[in-house]
């Protein structure tokens, strides 16, 4: 890998799973402009190497400077036994089999880098959680990821190869997956409304800011959360939104509604357990606090509010 010090030009051969996904479709184009030999790594006919990596150890014939492994099973709340044994297959076996196959590749990668979750602490409401909080998630999706990191670090350390761990909060950008978009289309559909007057703040990070920061920690190791610094409010995110959309700004119900409708959900089962889940997340917030990352890898990301564009 060559750095060339008059361009900031990065040069070097990467392997990238989950290239096609949303986070992984911002890396590979950030890396390829920073002049990166990137090769992708996934199920589909497009990629460079096709598997599974949830059911089988894909073929790896050549070293790789970094590797940056951004294939997982996304953040739901799994309705039965089989969606919760697919956020294992796909995060922890999944990591496992993309390891093993490293092992036997001609050549170790000098430095990796996992996509992780904050979701990983396993809380529902906190305010500025830093790296020291506890690992202590109990959804199929958290304890994945904390699987995940665990056996990665091992391996990193055992085969001397650098080792980042980013986690990351909600992602945004152009169109947006997840909650976010839950949010534009009930935006868009005239039936969002705001959860509570009170501000329910919740960290968020610009999905481009991800993909820039990967290129210049090359050779860092650590764990770190990564935010926008702001912890943009359901209220802003809405009100952004609806303007962009030229739709009227979304109405807020009070909090004590709100508790009543999430006692009748799980007292009566007037809604799922699924729903009342993500009701409830939607009136607590849960801030990370992202200052280890701009001390020590030089985090400096844009604010969402300023940077996000349908």
């Amino acid at each position: 890998m060559v750095v060339n010090s008059s361009t900031e030009t990065i040069f070097g051969t990467c392997l990238l799973t989950g290239g096609n996904g949303y986070l992984g479709t911002y890396v590979r184009q950030h890396l390829d402009a920073c002049g990166f030999k990137v090769a992708t790594l996934g199920r589909s006919e497009n990629n460079a190497l096709v598997a599974d990596l949830s059911v089988e150890m894909p073929v790896i014939n050549k070293s790789f400077d970094i590797v940056v492994h951004c294939a997982g099973k996304a953040h739901s709340f799994p309705k039965n036994e089989h969606e919760r044994k697919a956020f294992f297959d796909v995060n922890l076996i999944g990591t496992q089999n993309l390891l093993t196959a490293l092992e036997a590749a001609p050549g170790l990668p000098k430095h990796f880098v996992f996509m992780s979750s904050v979701s990983v602490y396993g809380l529902n409401q906190g305010v500025n959680v830093n790296e020291t909080q506890p690992l202590q998630s109990n959804y199929p999706y958290g304890k994945s990821k904390i699987e995940a990191e665990k056996l990665i670090e091992s391996w990193c350390r055992q085969n001397r190869v650098t080792c980042l761990i980013l986690r990351l909060p909600l992602l945004a950008g152009k169109n947006p997956p997840g909650n976010l978009k839950m949010m534009i289309e009930g935006i868009k559909k005239g039936y969002y409304f705001n959860i509570s007057k009170e501000p329910v703040r919740k960290s968020i990070v610009m999905a481009e800011d991800v993909a820039k920061l990967i290129p210049t920690t090359i050779g860092m190791t650590g764990t770190f959360n990564l935010t926008d610094g702001y912890h943009p409010s359901f209220q802003e995110l809405a009100t952004l939104i609806a303007k962009q959309l030229r739709k009227p700004k979304p109405l807020s119900i009070p909090n004590w509604l709100c508790k009543a409708l999430i006692f009748s959900s799980k007292a009566f089962s007037f809604i799922s357990p699924i729903n009342a889940y993500k009701f409830q997340k939607l009136t607590l917030s849960l801030t990370f606090d992202d200052s280890k990352a701009r001390s020590l890898l030089r985090w400096n990301p844009t604010s969402v509010l300023e940077a996000f564009k349908l």
